[in-house]
């Protein structure tokens, strides 16, 4: 029986979803990627991942654009959403807290996306100390 914890990454950057699934194939998870915004919904139900990382900068239907689409919907809204995104902290704070979202994940940081991917994800290699800059429940 297969019970490996799978993760979504919906970005419309190639390299970054390319980098992004070798570094979580790497950490023990089953990785599926979605190439922007459009049909992602249906994506999610179809791969039914434990944990979505949501890019924000995506043309046409952006990340904070269809983070409330997938809160919204019966089908996806109890998958947890992490904006995955170049921006800086202070506006991914505030995007998170706008959207709803489970919280954020800055790109280019490996170690990061590795502690948090993991805290969403209940695994023992999360790190309590790690979370400083990042966890914030949104009510």
């Amino acid at each position: 029986m297969h019970n490996r914890k799978k993760i979504m990454i919906i970005d419309d950057n190639e390299e970054v979803l390319r980098v992004t699934r070798a570094i979580l194939e790497h950490e023990g998870y089953d990785v599926v990627t979605h190439h922007n915004g459009f049909g992602a919904t249906n994506a999610i139900r179809a791969n039914r991942p434990d944990l979505v990382l949501l890019d924000i900068n995506m043309p046409a239907l952006s990340g904070e654009n269809l983070a409330p689409i997938i809160r919204e919907n019966a089908h996806t809204n109890r998958v947890p959403v992490l904006f995955y995104s170049s921006n800086d902290e202070d506006s991914l704070l505030e995007s998170v807290t706008r959207f709803g979202v489970a919280g954020y994940i800055c790109k280019g940081d490996s170690a990061d996306l590795r502690r948090k991917a993991a805290y969403f994800l209940g695994s023992h290699l999360a790190d309590g100390q790690a979370f400083g800059r990042l966890l914030y429940a949104v009510e």
